[in-house]
């Protein structure tokens, strides 16, 4: 917990109960839970936070990079703790997001500075799919609409 509290206050944020314990199960976890995920995980520990404080303070976290904040259709945001580029895989029917390792991601952020004209500033790499437990369940037809 204080090595949290030192990446809190080395960001210039204050350190709070709450943000620790968002912190903490951000950089925890590997399923890039909504704000209401982890309203509703922290809850049972944390009787105090509000859904407000949630959302207030994974934006405090995205403005100093801390999370990345992922637009992946399902209507609404999910976050990840893990801020470097990487792209991530999005099940269309359980709406489950994996991370995963792309070789040449770098290359491939050149090449879209090298072929539009744009000063790419970030990348969002996102592909959908069946995942293998929507698999092993039967379904083969899921997109969302």
């Amino acid at each position: 917990m204080n090595d949290i509290a030192e990446i809190l206050r080395a960001k210039g944020l204050k350190v709070t109960p709450q943000r620790l314990a968002i912190y903490q199960l951000l950089s925890g976890t590997t399923t890039h839970p909504s704000a209401e995920d982890i309203y509703k995980a922290l809850m049972p520990t944390n009787p105090t936070i509000s859904l407000a404080t949630v959302y207030k303070t994974l934006d405090s976290f995205r403005s100093v990079g801390l999370v990345q904040e992922l637009s992946v259709g399902n209507g609404r945001s999910n976050y990840d703790a893990a801020v470097h580029t990487h792209p991530h895989i999005v099940c269309t029917c359980c709406n489950a997001i994996e991370d995963f390792d792309l070789e040449n991601i770098a290359a491939l952020h050149q090449e879209a500075a090298e072929k539009t004209g744009f000063l790419v500033e970030r990348e969002q790499l996102l592909f959908y799919g069946i995942c293998p437990a929507c698999q092993a369940a039967g379904k083969t037809n899921c997109n969302q609409e």
